[in-house]
């Protein structure tokens, strides 16, 4: 019988063991998790404000207007600086009736867990396009 209790106590030793090897690994996929749901919020974001620039362009507004709508749509942590409109074609004196309006958003995320920083490119940079036909 005695030794049916020093069994129970080395298995109490051995979950916690288990436990001790699986923690690491456990942290590293919710980091990971966190990681994801950050970056795709953020392209999730870019995508609709490159929507609504293209949507405020097609029914015929300048490029400042489309611009700051674009801005205004994409409530980002340092957007003003990171937030970057690279293609917005074609020329606001060249826009006509029937011809397609390319608004094209970029935008630098910074990854926060130093495991996927150093292992991953920091920041990464998110590119969404939306085109829309001019009215």
């Amino acid at each position: 019988m005695i030794w049916l209790h020093n069994l129970r106590k080395n298995q109490k030793g051995q979950s916690m063991v288990e436990f001790a090897l699986l923690l690491p690994l456990i942290i590293i996929l919710l980091f990971g998790i966190l990681e994801f749901g950050r970056v795709f919020h953020s392209y999730l974001v870019i995508t609709s404000a490159a929507r609504e620039g293209a949507r405020i362009g097609a029914v015929g507004r300048p490029d400042s207007e489309i611009i700051a709508r674009i801005r205004e749509a994409a409530p980002l942590p340092d957007a003003d600086s990171k937030l970057k409109i690279t293609r917005l074609e074609p020329n606001q004196d060249a826009r006509t009736p029937g011809l397609p309006l390319t608004v094209e958003v970029t935008y630098d995320v910074d990854l926060i867990t130093p495991l996927f920083s150093d292992i991953l490119p920091n920041p990464i940079t998110l590119r969404a396009e939306s085109t829309m036909r001019l009215e």
